[in-house]
């Protein structure tokens, strides 16, 4: 764990402190864990609105007459054909077909595009990108420390915010605008990882406390949208059965055993050469099979599993705890899981260590607006 002062901060750091938050080193950034209460949280995102500081995510910009090939060799997802302001989910994989990261790739026109990626994997991925780029005319731009991102999740979000700007509501869901404020350009994205709707907004650095103040003072003046920290947005990500890399992804876990299909295109390139990384390896699990799959689990009382716990059924590890959590809008604990793929029944067991705890197999998301 770094000290305190060589943590990195996002440009909301005063504003953070100024409302009391629990801050606390996440990926070696100085971030908010809640303001007071995570369950207050959860639940002021699923009512109303909530406002989290993003801005630890890594955001890249790849610009230049290749960009976008770069982006299929990198990408599991299909990026060529992307219109003009859409959002697309996809994977980064190495050879074997383990998950390097999950990115949102954002297509600003034919030559430019940004990705946003997991803030733990930011060295990561650039190191990545580098290795992979020699072959293609395309320019690399690390934007991340130079702005700051915003997530504003809720049922109320959208209403709210059109009282700014009536073309919020007109974005369709992954798809972006890019508007004027305090004459710089931000984008504003009809994406999010709570299972609500709401937007992402990416704006210059020397902005942000205007526009969180903007958002707070003026839009959730009657605390409509409060602020929220990470531990709220860990719950909520998991009541959507949202993957988080380090649980349900890492460089040993396929996007395949992870229900991820949707965001791969096995059939990318032509007579069968590899058009992405780890396409030939996904495209053999898929045609063989994969050994383990993702779950969801849901338990009575109030112990909440934690990851690495083993799930047993008669006395037999058949998979283990990914992540868990008490679940504030089903009140009850929930988790993702991956077990064995020959495992077809619907009851198993928890290793909490002095105790194994029955569990429920479950359809994931637990929650779906």
């Amino acid at each position: 764990m770094a000290s305190a002062s060589t943590l990195l901060t996002t440009p909301f750091h005063s504003y953070h402190l100024t409302n009391k938050a629990k801050m606390v080193d996440f990926t070696g950034w100085a971030m908010p864990l809640h303001y007071g209460s995570i369950i207050e949280e959860h639940k002021q995102v699923r009512c109303s609105g909530g406002l989290f500081d993003v801005s630890h995510m890594g955001r890249i910009r790849f610009s230049g007459k290749e960009a976008c090939k770069l982006l299929d060799w990198l990408c599991t997802r299909q990026i060529d054909g992307m219109s003009n302001g859409q959002v697309r989910y996809s994977l980064i994989c190495n050879e074997n077909g383990g998950c390097h990261d999950d990115v949102l790739i954002s297509r600003m026109n034919e030559t430019e595009f940004l990705m946003v990626c997991n803030g733990a994997n930011r060295q990561k991925i650039n190191d990545h990108i580098a290795k992979h780029k020699t072959n293609y005319i395309c320019k690399i731009q690390d934007e991340t420390e130079s702005t700051a991102m915003v997530a504003i999740q809720g049922p109320k979000v959208i209403e709210l915010l059109s009282n700014l700007s009536n073309e919020v509501s007109k974005i369709k869901r992954y798809r972006f605008a890019i508007k004027n404020l305090f004459i710089e350009k931000i984008i504003i994205s009809r994406t999010g990882y709570t299972g609500e709707d709401g937007v992402e907004v990416v704006l210059p650095k020397k902005f942000a406390k205007q526009a969180i103040d903007l958002m707070l003072k003026n839009v959730g003046k009657e605390g409509l949208i409060k602020p929220a920290g990470l531990g709220a947005r860990d719950s909520l990500r998991l009541e959507a059965g949202m993957p988080l890399y380090g649980h349900e992804l890492t460089e040993n876990i396929d996007p395949i055993s992870a229900g991820l299909q949707f965001a791969i295109k096995l059939d990318k390139g032509e007579n069968d050469d590899e058009a992405f990384i780890g396409q030939k390896a996904l495209q053999k699990l898929h045609e063989c099979g994969t050994k383990r799959r993702l779950i969801g689990l849901t338990l009575e009382g109030r112990r909440s599993p934690r990851q690495y716990m083993p799930v047993l059924t008669n006395n037999e590890t058949i998979g283990e705890i990914t992540s868990g959590c008490f679940s504030p809008t089903l009140n009850k604990p929930i988790a993702m899981a991956y077990i064995s793929s020959d495992f077809d029944g619907d009851a198993v067991e928890i290793d909490f260590g002095k105790a194994q705890l029955p569990a429920r197999v479950a359809s994931l998301p637990f929650y779906k607006i």
